[in-house]
């Protein structure tokens, strides 16, 4: 079984990187698989992570059969997240293991939780939107618009003025610093 370790920690402070590998190594010689690669990142709340994205297209690719994580927030950004990529790795044949969680998705007990994981980022999602939904009806209850600030149409009066003076929408455009398509919106 070729693995690929993951460990991560939020900030150049956390002394854990080490602690994180050395059990992770000592787990892979346990179970006499072999150590394929090894990606360490830091950082926090990361809209990317190129070390972890890497390592999901060696697994696309089939470099490797398994990865290995210390602990799930290490590897998932968010539940979802990490449902998402679970999901993925199961579909391509790839074991994922959380050590100190304890969970090993090649088993069938490891597979019955990734499936509770799933049903539970659903859960979060819908709350998540209806919360969303709640509060664009009360910001509207109180008189609040909702979406993009109309930044072009307080400009309206403006746009006329250079209009009169024989501009065409093109240079108001660029000399209001907005769109052509909000000078001719505007102008009807």
């Amino acid at each position: 079984m070729r693995v690929g370790l993951y460990a991560r920690v939020s900030t150049h402070d956390q002394q854990t990187l080490p602690m994180q590998l050395k059990q992770m190594k000592e787990y892979i010689k346990n179970r006499k698989w072999k150590l394929a690669v090894e990606f360490q990142e830091i950082g926090s709340g990361a809209k990317t992570r190129p070390k972890r994205e890497e390592l999901l297209k060696m697994a696309r690719r089939c470099e490797i059969d398994a990865i290995l994580v210390w602990k799930l927030d290490r590897f998932g950004r968010s539940l979802v997240d990490l449902v998402t990529s679970l999901n993925e790795l199961r579909t391509l044949d790839v074991v994922f293991v959380s050590l100190t969680e304890s969970l090993d998705f090649s088993t069938p007990s490891g597979r019955a939780m990734a499936g509770m994981l799933s049903t539970f980022a659903e859960f979060e999602r819908d709350i998540i939107r209806e919360r969303v939904k709640a509060g664009i009806a009360n910001a509207r209850e109180r008189g609040k618009s909702h979406g993009r600030p109309k930044s072009a149409a307080l400009k309206k009066e403006k746009i006329k003025e250079l209009k009169a003076s024989g501009m065409n929408n093109s240079e108001i455009a660029r000399k209001l610093k907005i769109s052509r398509g909000s000078v001719i919106s505007l102008l009807k």
